[in-house]
């Protein structure tokens, strides 16, 4: 059984190391890089400590690296889940706060920060943590299932929901019913193996290309237009429902512009659509390249929003009011989203936009003729 422990924990660390280094080549292209990283070298650390052994345990500074990589798998597993699924996620002020007590308190259960922690039962609170963590992972695939128009990765949610779970339940109750120090090898080798077979099956996925696999996206997908660009024109090129389809998605963002109803729900958009709902999903994501429902509408949300932020005869109106007025439901959501497309607050393109817009004026002749505006343009 020492031989098979060695083996398997070896094997895994190794898989698990050469997927993250391959990685990393890719980590400008794709920011799932950044979070794959972390989390492989935070279950590499777990297999380094996972054996009841005493000839196997590591000791000095290897023990306190593995743990500190270890106790904090769960932060990386929590951000890994939830980027997987979600193109635009960041940790944001919650995420690292919960993360940094975490950090904290893994290091204080494990003795690293001050041995008599050791035995306080800060375990318990990880453990309570880490169902928080799993509760909101699933609240969050299921709760945006519906608009996620990247169909393998929509599939993907609920498969992930429940061995979450399983997990969660079978761990959970071994601490429960065992304790926290129950743990014969057996029973680590099978951790250990999972960890193998995870590892094994995301290294058969990854040679079907690169980081685009574990992003869910394919080989051609630059080829396709981002979202929030502006719903192109049917041409003739294009097969009759599918020159249908965008006539009908023309007539709903330009002219009756529904983006702007912040309850707009993709199952509402379907039946304004008026086609089955794998055509619409087919149309959305093949066609202008969203991969989600909600970032195509705050696409057009926040190009409603810039329009109006750019505008003089708007320069006094409320930042709230143009959000409402745009479609989101709250400033928080319009600060949230106008600032990763944009890369600025919109107080500061707003700013930016006006200035802009008074330092053209000022350059224009006295006269304010077209034959002044075309001097200036042109220089003759």
């Amino acid at each position: 059984m020492q031989e098979l422990d060695v083996v398997v924990r070896v094997a895994a660390a190794t898989l698990l190391l050469a997927l993250a280094l391959l990685l990393a080549r890719d980590a400008r292209r794709h920011r799932i890089v950044w979070f794959f990283v972390p989390f492989a070298l935070g279950l590499c650390g777990f297999l380094a400590g996972n054996t009841p052994d005493a000839v196997l345990t590591l000791s000095g500074g290897p023990a306190a690296l593995a743990g500190l990589l270890s106790g904090n798998a769960a932060i990386f597993l929590w951000w890994f889940c939830l980027a997987l699924f979600d193109d635009d996620f960041r940790p944001g002020p919650l995420g690292l706060g919960v993360g940094g007590t975490w950090f904290v308190i893994a290091l204080l259960d494990r003795g690293i920060l001050d041995s008599g922690f050791a035995r306080a039962g800060l375990s318990w609170v990880l453990v309570a943590m880490g169902v928080a963590m799993v509760g909101h992972v699933a609240y969050r695939l299921l709760r945006d299932l519906e608009g996620d128009l990247v169909e393998a990765r929509r599939s993907a949610r609920s498969s992930l929901v429940a061995a979450l779970a399983m997990l969660l339940l079978l761990d959970l109750g071994v601490d429960l019913v065992l304790g926290f120090d129950w743990k014969p090898q057996w029973f680590t080798v099978a951790q250990n193996a999972a960890i193998l077979l995870v590892a094994a099956g995301l290294t058969a996925w990854l040679l079907r290309g690169d980081a685009s696999v574990l992003a869910f996206r394919s080989a051609d997908a630059a080829a396709v237009a981002p979202a929030g660009v502006p719903v192109p024109a049917p041409r003739q090129t294009r097969s009759a429902p599918d020159a249908r389809l965008l006539c009908r998605l023309n007539e709903l963002m330009v002219a009756e512009r529904i983006h702007r109803d912040p309850d707009l729900t993709f199952a509402a958009f379907v039946a304004r659509m008026g086609a089955p709902e794998a055509e619409v999903r087919r149309l959305v994501n093949q066609q202008l390249g969203a991969r989600h429902f909600r970032s195509f509408l705050n696409a057009h949300r926040v190009a409603e929003a810039r329009a109006a932020l750019a505008d003089p005869a708007r320069a006094n109106e409320k930042m709230v009011a143009i959000a409402f007025d745009a479609g989101f439901a709250s400033l928080a959501s319009f600060n949230r989203a106008f600032k990763l497309a944009e890369g600025q607050a919109p107080t500061g393109y707003r700013a930016d936009a006006l200035r802009i817009d008074r330092s053209r004026d000022e350059r224009v002749d006295p006269d304010g003729s077209p034959e002044a505006e075309q001097r200036l343009r042109t220089g003759f």
